[in-house]
């Protein structure tokens, strides 16, 4: 299955509310998330029981959602958190919505590309 409407999907995995986080992307996000959920791919989501995804959100470009996941990975600990809370404030799994509708509905990616997260 292809992203929504051929979109690429950017995603955050983590094992717990506050734990560890991947970053990855895919054209076939049900799939790929589903992959890492079953623990069939070598590497830091299996080593550390990355298996709930809390975030994502879609890109119409290959290049657009690298440069997203390279952000991503460039920012502070503490700004991903917020994101992530900012529209799953609980850390809830959001793949049973996503693979049962195909594709839910995720953010707007447009809503947070320039966004710095609050200062505490």
């Amino acid at each position: 299955m292809v992203g929504r409407d051929g979109l690429i999907g950017c995603y955050m995995m983590t094992n717990r509310m506050h734990g560890a986080i991947y970053i990855g992307v895919s054209s076939q996000l049900v799939s790929r998330v589903a992959q890492h959920r079953e623990g069939v791919i070598d590497g830091f989501t299996k080593r550390y029981g990355l298996k709930r995804l809390v975030w994502y959100e879609f890109h119409d470009t290959i290049t657009g959602a690298i440069q997203r996941e390279k952000s991503l990975k460039r920012w502070p600990r503490d700004w991903k958190a917020n994101l992530i809370e900012r529209t799953n404030p609980d850390w809830a799994d959001l793949f049973d919505g996503l693979a049962r509708n195909g594709v839910e509905t995720p953010s707007d990616p447009e809503t947070y590309r320039d966004w710095p997260p609050e200062e505490e």
